[in-house]
């Protein structure tokens, strides 16, 4: 039976809200409190930034609260089950553990819906953050900062990508969680990936490409002697903010940035596993997209298609571009050709970014929405929205 997660329930009597206020504040049924305060569920990722704020706490120390209860997880690490009983004695052999779990989600986030990783990447987080507050040594603690950061980096992702791309706070929060515990440790690798991450909430998701020009130039910045590829990839993104700004002069000298950076990284690169073949030329095509400039596109993002896996997140989004520029050329035969091979890849991995570009293709095919191609696309679409 589970026990009460009492400190989480005392801390919400102390500001003074009841169960109710509580979840008016948050969104959620009182029944959804009831069960936290219970220990019979966790907080959904998502909720948590808004419910730390909502009780006055940060939230390394909500971590700490839902860490309370009389019943903790249960993992399979006898060595990890140990030192959440007894988090004063945590070590860097349970630390090594919580990473490569973490390392491990985050090699399935291309292929696997966000939705499903989320639970254990929420619980892993969850433990680290609760460690690293108990943690007696100084050298334990920092390997559970470089463990936050890359935890908290991973969450951002997920939260967003299962949010379809609407939920810019909860991500923004993990990102700058993600910041702060690299500038602890001095981590300007994952300073830098987790400032690229939240330069995509501006470009893709606020849709305030200004911001998202600052965000990827901190972060070549942050990382500019530390890792190649971190550099090209946040000069790539600068070059589709100058795009989305249509300063074709400035996305043309980005991507040759980008260029000379990604053909210097070698093996060695800290940020290596972060990088794949398909990723300049996706980037360039959709610079020229929104360049306005269809037939540049559709060059460089079949090239991307090519070199691309078939069922990865990024996938979709190529084929996404590729319908887009097919519309501007008029050509709705592709567009809706590119369209079902989105929805192939979206049915199996839920990509937000990618079924976002898929309703803003079907949009502008309006124009055409009496043919039966187009109807087709249409159906396919409104099928994916009731699973």
């Amino acid at each position: 039976m589970a026990g009460k997660r009492h400190r989480l329930a005392q801390r919400r009597k102390a500001i003074g809200l009841s169960q109710e206020r509580l979840a008016e504040k948050l969104g959620v049924d009182r029944s959804t409190v009831v069960r936290w305060e219970r220990a019979e569920t966790d907080p959904q990722p998502w909720h948590r930034p808004r419910l730390a704020a909502t009780l006055g706490v940060s939230v390394e120390e909500l971590a700490a609260l839902l860490a309370d209860v009389g019943q903790p997880p249960s993992p399979p690490n006898e060595r990890l089950a140990y030192v959440l009983r007894h988090p004063q004695r945590v070590d860097l052999v349970a630390v090594a553990y919580l990473r490569e779990r973490i390392q491990h989600l985050d090699e399935r986030y291309d292929h696997t819906p966000s939705t499903l990783l989320l639970a254990d990447a929420g619980q892993l987080h969850g433990q680290m953050l609760f460690l690293r507050e108990h943690a007696n040594s100084g050298a334990v603690r920092r390997e559970l900062s470089f463990a936050v950061g890359e935890s908290a980096t991973l969450m951002g992702q997920l939260v967003w990508d299962a949010s379809q791309r609407r939920d810019h706070a909860a991500s923004e929060a993990y990102f700058d969680q993600a910041i702060n515990a690299a500038r602890v440790t001095r981590d300007v690798v994952t300073e830098g990936n987790a400032l690229l991450r939240q330069s995509f909430l501006a470009l893709y998701g606020t849709k305030q490409p200004a911001t998202g020009l600052a965000l990827t130039s901190r972060a070549a910045q942050v990382s500019r002697g530390d890792s190649h590829v971190i550099t090209g990839l946040a000069h790539l993104h600068r070059a589709e903010a100058h795009a989305i700004l249509g300063q074709d002069r400035a996305c043309s000298d980005a991507l040759s940035m980008a260029e000379t950076h990604l053909s210097t990284a070698d093996r060695d690169d800290p940020a290596g596993v972060l990088f794949a073949p398909s990723q300049y030329a996706r980037l360039e095509g959709s610079c020229w997209l929104f360049l306005n400039k269809p037939d540049k596109a559709i060059t460089a993002l079949q090239t991307a298609q090519k070199l691309s896996e078939t069922q990865q997140k990024s996938t979709a989004v190529i084929l996404g571009n590729l319908a887009l520029a097919s519309i501007l050329r008029r050509d709705i035969e592709a567009a809706t050709s590119y369209l079902h091979q989105a929805i192939d890849v979206i049915e199996s991995t839920r990509a937000g970014g990618g079924l976002n570009l898929a309703f803003t293709a079907a949009r502008q095919l309006s124009p055409w929405r009496a043919e039966p191609a187009v109807q087709d696309v249409n159906d396919r679409l409104l099928t994916l929205m009731t699973r």
